[in-house]
């Protein structure tokens, strides 16, 4: 093989993992709709309880029970300013996030925190319906 041959499958093989690089991260983007989901309300803690229980001024505490339906999924958001705690009580919840996939079932003793540093979505990817209860802080109003 000759030096040109040689340059030319370099920049053949440098332009493939550039195209395999932008479909990973093209990969890495989630829903931008829910679907198959339903919410119930399961408690509420008014903006005016939790001002004068811990001076945390224009939020509230709600806690729901949130059921993805098998195929369904929750669209990508952050929680810049929402925090919250997720635990799967039924079924699994695979959470996928730019780094990538972590499924969530209901026999795992952990959960889902939902931090400041956090952009993820869900997928119900079973062949049941999967259901978590969410307790989170959300700004009022």
């Amino acid at each position: 093989m000759n030096c040109k041959s040689a340059q030319h499958g370099l920049v053949a093989l440098a332009g493939g993992l550039g195209i395999a690089a932008g479909m990973a991260l093209a990969a890495a983007k989630g829903p931008t709709e829910h679907k198959g989901l339903s919410v119930e309300a399961l408690g509420k803690i008014e903006a005016g309880m939790i001002e004068r229980q811990v001076g945390l001024e224009g939020y509230m505490m709600q806690l729901r029970a949130i059921t993805i339906e098998p195929g369904g999924q929750i669209a990508q958001h952050d929680h810049a300013n929402r925090p919250g705690l997720v635990k799967v009580i039924s079924g699994e919840w695979v959470e996928g996030s730019p780094e990538g996939e972590v499924t969530y079932s209901a026999d795992r003793n952990d959960g889902i925190r939902e931090d400041a540093e956090t952009d993820h979505w869900f997928y119900n990817r079973g062949d049941t319906p999967a259901t978590a209860i969410v307790c989170d802080l959300n700004p009022a109003g």
